[in-house]
Order: C-alpha cells, then structure tokens, then sequence
C-alpha cells in the first residue's frame, strides 16, 4: 500500500462530515432542528456542533475521514482520495519519512462563562429536578447555565479533592447536543459528595440521571445531602468478550474515598448500559461490593423520575421504590 503523507491526511482530516455531505451527498442529510441534522440511511447518526455520533453503534467522530472508514466501511486510503481527489505524485511514496517526536500541548482548562442560568434551571425544573436541589447546587458554583452562539446549555462542574474545577459538562437545553468544555480532566466527573466515614457511591452515566436520583430520594423522605452520587459522564464500549476499562471518574473516586463500602450503579435500562454494568462490576467487584441497579421504569433514571412524578399527578402513583431510590 502506498505511503500517504501526512500534510495530506491532515488535509483530508480539515473537512468536517457535514460539509462533505453538503458537497458530496445532499440527499443523504435530513435536517432535524436548527443546527442539526441525521443521515437518511442511518437515522440514529446525528450531526450538529461540528460532530456526528452513530447512537446505536455508539461511535463517533469529528471529520468526514472518520465516518468514511467507520460508517461506510472504506479504507483509510480510499478515504483519504475520496476527500481530496487523486494524489498528487509526490505524496505517494514507498517509504515513510523519518518521524518526528510528537509535540503534545495540554490544553487549558476553562469553564464555560456563565448566562442564563435562569433558563438553564427551568430547563432542568421541566426534566423533573427539585428547584431545592438546583438552587443549592447552583449556589455552590456547579450547575449553571451558559450559552454558545444563540444557544443555551446547562454545565454541570467536577471538582478535585480540593475543591478546584477540573472538568465540566456540557448539555443544550434544546436538542441532543452533548460535549464537555475544553480541557476537562474526566477523572473529575460530576459529583454530589457525603463527606467522612464509610460511604456508598451511586454512579450514572449522565449528571442529570445524578439529580434525578438525588430528587427521587428526595420526594421518598430521604435527605438528598446525604447521598455520594457521581457521574461518569458517558460509559466506555464494551469490547468483544466483555472486557472495558473501568471508568476513569470512579477509578478516581474509590482512590480519594478509601472508606468506600459499595459501589452501585444505575446505568441505562438498555443493551449498552446493561453490558456496561456488567462488565464495570466484573472489574471492581473483587475489590469492593458492586451493586447493579438499573431504574424501575423507563430508560434511564430521569425517565423513571417523570414516570413517577407523572403518576402522583395522575393519582396513580404506589410507591414502588427499586432498590436504588430507597
């Protein structure tokens, strides 16, 4: 196989999958709101921010050369002369030249500014969050809302063990955007922390699943304060044979928590969250006890929050706790 240069692969890299779709396929983009859109051959492949993520494949990526070999199955070569055209001759060489040692510059860490919060709350208020919850949370600087261009998010902050911000996410009030803000450790995921002797960690894939949980034990008596909650901000795949690498925001966790008693996790009631679960307790287990809790209803746990809030409207709800929301 011919070598290609790396100028060249870099130019092919520049081109992001939405412009090459407009270009190349028009047809195959389905616009779905004002900024984003889905392929009309893969419905679950969304694009918006500059990024497309395949949700039931669960891959992803920034660049049209990225969904060329992973969606359409073409070579990296293939791909890389589908964006650029025909190599020139130069480019084309039998043997690599010398590499040079890469040059890696961390980049900064930064919140998001803050702006409407106000709306960014409501937002969350609508998803079934306590207004008590948010309003401490907010005041203790780690959800708030801010915005990109005409759109609004909600951020959620992760602290290290001394109180710093280290990571934030990033969710749009509006749509599925999802990312993170530059910079942002993942080791320092989202958290709700009970301070001092033996805990229990509860652990979601997502921060709004945290305070969904945090509001169910709320409305059954409980006092929310007390609970360890973390997000871990995404699951990582399962591989074939179901090995995964623990995630790093609960390898950090049980490394500043040595007095943890359990782990239980409330994963997604579907098939990646429940392999996720598995595998995660797989590997933890023998270290510490390891709970598998997925919701009661629905998909996750803030579907299950607002299946419950609904039947108190209704006058149909019985309180069938699931272990995890005692």
């Amino acid at each position: 196989m011919p070598y290609i240069d790396p100028e060249t692969v870099a130019r092919a890299r520049e081109m992001d999958l939405l412009t090459y779709l407009q270009e190349r396929d028009p047809e195959e983009l389905v616009r779905t709101g004002p900024a984003s859109w889905r392929t009309r051959t893969h419905d679950s492949l969304k694009l918006s921010n500059g990024k497309w993520y395949w949700w039931s494949r669960g891959i992803g990526g920034r660049s049209a050369l990225d969904y060329l070999v992973a969606v359409k199955g073409m070579s990296f070569t293939d791909a890389v002369q589908e964006i650029v055209g025909d190599f020139p001759t130069p480019v084309l060489r039998r043997t690599p030249p010398p590499r040079q040692p890469p040059q890696h510059e961390p980049r900064e860490f930064t919140l998001p500014p803050e702006a409407g919060t106000e709306a960014a709350l409501e937002y969350l208020q609508r998803r079934g969050i306590d207004k008590e919850i948010l309003d401490e949370l907010h005041g203790a600087g780690v959800v708030y809302g801010s915005r990109r261009y005409s759109h609004q998010n909600v951020v959620f902050v992760g602290k290290d063990m001394t109180g710093a911000p280290r990571y934030a996410s990033v969710r749009a009030c509006a749509g599925d955007f999802k990312g993170e803000a530059p910079g942002s450790d993942k080791r320092f995921g989202f958290a709700m922390e009970q301070r001092g002797g033996p805990i229990e960690v509860h652990v979601f894939e997502s921060a709004i699943d945290a305070l969904s949980f945090a509001t169910l034990f709320k409305i059954r008596g409980g006092n929310w304060r007390t609970l360890s909650l973390l997000s871990l901000g995404g699951i990582p795949p399962v591989r074939d044979g179901g090995n995964v690498k623990v995630p790093c925001a609960l390898e950090q966790w049980l490394a500043d928590h040595p007095l943890c008693s359990e782990v239980r996790l409330h994963l997604d009631n579907d098939g990646p969250g429940r392999a996720a679960a598995r595998a995660i307790a797989e590997r933890v287990s023998p270290r510490i006890p390891v709970g598998i809790e997925p919701p009661a209803t629905g998909k996750d746990v803030n579907d299950h929050l607002l299946a419950v809030l609904d039947g108190r409207r209704e006058g149909r709800f019985r309180d069938r706790s699931d272990r995890g929301c005692r």
